[in-house]
Formats: structure tokens, C-alpha cells, sequence
């Protein structure tokens, strides 16, 4: 960490203000915490270059080391005090616009507060609501905090007014990319502690132990690829009927704030309990890890555990790697907490039950008869109200592009850009601008 500055206090910048190459900034953008990895200094990059004033807090060695950029601003004060450090710096510098990822952070839920006060946008990033190749990027709030409606008849209306969708090309996406930017940033955390003493982490875990963990899903990850195989063959091979439950990871505030579970083995807990109590005897329950998961939990053991007390464990399997879309759309069904999962089963046709809150979750498109009867009798997805869904998220609330490669983030920056600037977020701003002076 550089030298000389100023210990005491709850904020440091060591560079006040920076130059685009334009002339007349537009905006004055405050980027806050963002994924482990190079997505917000990409996105820093763009804006700079766009036009526009930009700051970034960080609130650790992480957040820094994947910045390195000018006005970033080292927050060092506690969460107590963040609120009244955010209003300083919304107030001195000017800020018009917060980009953050994910809203249900302990800093986020503060800032999000603040800036609805306030009256000014916030732009949050997350994962794509359809996947893959698709990133959201929402006024407001995401999933469960999003201002999405869930009534079908607004999205068959709205879509029947929009043009047909541009063709959309996939990206690519590296793992070993995602592994290794996770493992720097929890490196980076560990080594700043001393100099950020009140940072307060999101995630359940100690970056010592979620470090160790990435390390040694790195190196056992051609033995879960040969098992992963070896069921996706034999499942293809026996054309087993199979529900499939794609695991949220267990940092997910989506679990805990938008669903009734505490945790993901509570979820297991009920979701296989379930399967063994009203599941048709021959068919079979595939636990699915997330592709991010970070390898400090055992879940296939769990998942074997929990099974065998329920005497299922030679009906349900456990799929520690794999691409998640052909074993979808070769489901009987899926079962989830409010992953998004889900979206690429209903892309398929196939049935979905939301056990929590989602986007998704809407009439005529998932399951409305809860977890128990799904098993027995899962309602399809009807193909044009799912269409129309997916046409109105489009034009509202995604972006193309990835977090994991080079071209995936070239196309997320641009795009978020170009969103950033649309005459569409303006009349918003201006919209919502005019309500809070007549409120």
C-alpha cells in the first residue's frame, strides 16, 4: 500500500480528480465493490474513456489490487460508519450514478438506501437472468429487489411492441480464469487486513480458507471431470428420467433474503426429502455444483448423506462439473431456489419449480403448485409467454457478454456503456427525478 496516507481517516484518496480524454464529462459514475476480478476497471476504463467521471471504493486488498486506476478511494472505516462516509463523497464529489454488483451486500444495502434518499440511480450488476452469454445490469435492484412485474399479460403486451431481438453469439469462458482472480483478490485481502481493520466480508468464509479451497478445486479438477462424465453417460445411456436441483452457492444472499432458507443444506434437507417422500420410484434426483462454487464445502457428501437418511441415496447423484444447458434440457424438471438457473431449463420446455423469489417465477411460465406436487406433475412452461419474458428482460435489464475472458468483458463494458447512456435511462432519471420534486 502506498505511503502517506492518512491512517485516521475513514476515507483516502490519493487522486481527487482525473481528466478524460473529452472534454465535459457527462456524469460522475461512484463504482463500489464489483466481482473478484477485472470487471469494474474494465468498466472504469470504458466510462473514463466515454466521457465520464469515475471513483471506485475499495473496501480491501482485493477490491485495490483489481482497480489500479485513478480515483480510487480506500474505505477504512466500519460499517457503522459507512452511511455517513457515502453521503460525504456523494455530496463532494459530485457523484450522479453508483454501479455496484450485487445489491444484497451489508454495503450495498446501505448505499442502495441512500441513494433511493437521495434520488440517484443505481445501476447493479449481476449474473445473467438467462444464461448463458447474457449479463444483467438493473435500475434499482435485481431479483428479489427488482421492479420486474410478475404478471404474464405485461410481458405478452410489452413484447408485442418490441422489434425482434439482434442475433446473440456466445462468449467464451475460462474457469481456471474465474479460480485464479479468486485466489489473487482473497490473497490480496489477507495481506491488506492490517490497513483496512474494520472490513467487513459479505462471504461466510475466512480468504484464507476460501483461497485454500480454490487451490484445491484447481487441482482436483480432473477427477470431478472424469465422474461428471461418467454419469452424463450413464444417464444418456439408461435414458433415465431425472429431476435435476442446481445448487446456489452458500455466500448467495438471494438464499437468505429472498427465500425461506437459512442456508443451502436446509435446502438439500427439504428438496431431497421431498423426492423420497412423492417422487415417482423410478426416477432419479441429480444435484448439480455450482460452476463458482469454491470447494470448501463437501457437497457431494452432504448430498449422499442427507439421501441415505432419507433411503434414496441410490436414486440421487451428484454432478460436480458440466456444462449445466444439455443436462436441462434433458430434465424432467428442475427444482430451484431462485438460481437463474433456471432459465435455461424454461428455454428448453422444461418444468421449473422456484422454491424462493425469481424474476421468473410467474404464471404460465413456472410451476405454481409447490415442490410436492412438481414431482408427480410438472407444468410446462408455455412457449410464447416464456418468449415474450425473455424479449422484455432483454430490452430492460441485460447486456451481452461474461465476466471470464477477455472478448466476454470487451462486450459487457461496451455494452454497459451504451445502456449506461441510453436516452431510456435518461427519461428514467429525468422521470424520477420529477416525482422526487413533487414528492
Amino acid at each position: 500500500m502506498p505511503l502517506g496516507l492518512n491512517q485516521n481517516s475513514a476515507v483516502t484518496s490519493p487522486n481527487l480528480e482525473q481528466e478524460s480524454s473529452r472534454a465535459s464529462p457527462q456524469r460522475v459514475v461512484l463504482l463500489l465493490q464489483g466481482l473478484m476480478g477485472r470487471l469494474f476497471r474494465r468498466l472504469g476504463q470504458e466510462l473514463i474513456r466515454s466521457g465520464h467521471r469515475v471513483y471506485k471504493v475499495n473496501f480491501n486488498g482485493g477490491d485495490r489490487l483489481f482497480w489500479r486506476l485513478p480515483g480510487g478511494i480506500d474505505y477504512r472505516g466500519s460499517l457503522d460508519e459507512w452511511p455517513s462516509v457515502l453521503r460525504d463523497i456523494i455530496r463532494e464529489k459530485g457523484i450522479t450514478d453508483v454501479v455496484l454488483f450485487g445489491d444484497c451486500r451489508s454495503y450495498h444495502l446501505a448505499a442502495t438506501q441512500i441513494c433511493r434518499e437521495a434520488g440517484l440511480p443505481v445501476h447493479v450488476f449481476e449474473e445473467g437472468y438467462i444464461r448463458p452469454d447474457w449479463v444483467t445490469l438493473e435500475l434499482g435492484g435485481v431479483n428479489g429487489h427488482s421492479t420486474l412485474p410478475s404478471d404474464a399479460n405485461f410481458y405478452r403486451k410489452t413484447a408485442a411492441s418490441l422489434p425482434a431481438r439482434s442475433p446473440h453469439k456466445q462468449v467464451p469462458s475460462s474457469f481456471r480464469r474465474r479460480a485464479a482472480e479468486g485466489l489473487a483478490y482473497n490473497v490480496a485481502d489477507i495481506l491488506s487486513r492490517w490497513y483496512y481493520p474494520h472490513w467487513h466480508n459479505h462471504r461466510p468464509w475466512h480468504p484464507l480458507v476460501e483461497g485454500y479451497g480454490w487451490a484445491r478445486k484447481l487441482l482436483r479438477g480432473r477427477g470431478k471431470r472424469t465422474r461428471a462424465t461418467a454419469l452424463i453417460e450413464h444417464l444418456e445411456r439408461t435414458e433415465a428420467e431425472y429431476f435435476l436441483f442446481p445448487l446456489q452457492l452458500p455466500s448467495d444472499a438471494q438464499i437468505r433474503l429472498h427465500s425461506d432458507f437459512e442456508s443451502m443444506d436446509e435446502a438439500l434437507e427439504t428438496v431431497i426429502g421431498s423426492f423420497a417422500r412423492h417422487a415417482p420410484a423410478h426416477t432419479r434426483l441429480v444435484i448439480k455444483e455450482h460452476p463458482l462454487d469454491n470447494g470448501v464445502c463437501n457437497w457431494r457428501r452432504q448430498s449422499h448423506e442427507i439421501a441415505a437418511r432419507f433411503g434414496v441415496e441410490d436414486r440421487v447423484d451428484y454432478l460436480g462439473w458440466g456444462d449445466i444447458v444439455p443436462v436441462a434440457a434433458r430434465a424432467k424438471g428442475m427444482v430451484t431456489i431462485n438460481s437463474t438457473s433456471g432459465t435455461l431449463a424454461l428455454a428448453s420446455g422444461v418444468p421449473v419449480v422456484v422454491l424462493g423469489q425469481a424474476v421468473y417465477d410467474i404464471e404460465d411460465v413456472t410451476h405454481q403448485d409447490g415442490l410436492d406436487a412438481f414431482w408427480c406433475n410438472p407444468a410446462r412452461p408455455d412457449a410464447e409467454t416464456f418468449s415474450a419474458f425473455q424479449r422484455v428482460l432483454v430490452e430492460r435489464c441485460l447486456i451481452p457478454g461474461g465476466f471470464f475472458s477477455e472478448e466476454a468483458l470487451d462486450k459487457v463494458v461496451q455494452h454497459a456503456v451504451r445502456r449506461f447512456e441510453d436516452r431510456k435511462v435518461l427519461q428514467w432519471l429525468d422521470e424520477h427525478a420529477e416525482a422526487q420534486g413533487q414528492g
